[in-house]
């Protein structure tokens, strides 16, 4: 099975607002940049969307790490969705998950490929992970200005 990086990240400029995602794609030598943006989102919303389109990019069943600087998204799709999934796509308030059509995007994509997930700092050290938002920051602010 092939093994492949995968770094994700989103931005947003304002929270709801215009806003990007990006994901880059390590597989041996190889790299593979992908962002896009939307007119009205979420910085979580990015987040999410830039690891379910990172999976989604890839065309056979691989181990996958996934490296993202979002607790909400490590946390959200290692921990949280057990009990959503066992409550109904419920929070333990019993409100409805926020996001759950991302959430559950997420799986269906998590479920294709063996993944591990791994927490960086955003803005620190992590090159790819900075690309990430480099790129990810552009589609926002391209999106904003298209507006």
């Amino acid at each position: 099975m092939k093994k492949v990086q995968l770094i994700t990240d989103g931005a947003c400029l304002g929270n709801p607002g215009p806003g990007g995602w990006a994901a880059v794609l390590r597989f041996k030598e190889l790299k593979k940049e992908i962002w896009n943006s939307e007119k009205h989102t979420t910085n979580n919303r990015m987040e999410l969307t830039a690891a379910i389109e990172g999976l989604k990019s890839l065309r056979e069943q691989c181990e996958v790490e996934v490296v993202t600087d979002s607790e909400y998204v490590k946390n959200g799709i290692t921990t949280w969705i057990h009990g959503w999934k066992r409550k109904g796509w419920l929070t333990a308030a019993k409100k409805p998950v926020v996001n759950q059509d991302l959430w559950q995007a997420l799986d269906e994509q998590v479920n294709r490929h063996n993944t591990t997930w791994t927490w960086t700092k955003g803005h620190a050290n992590h090159a790819d992970n900075n690309r990430c938002d480099e790129l990810a920051t552009r589609a926002a602010r391209e999106q904003s200005a298209s507006s």
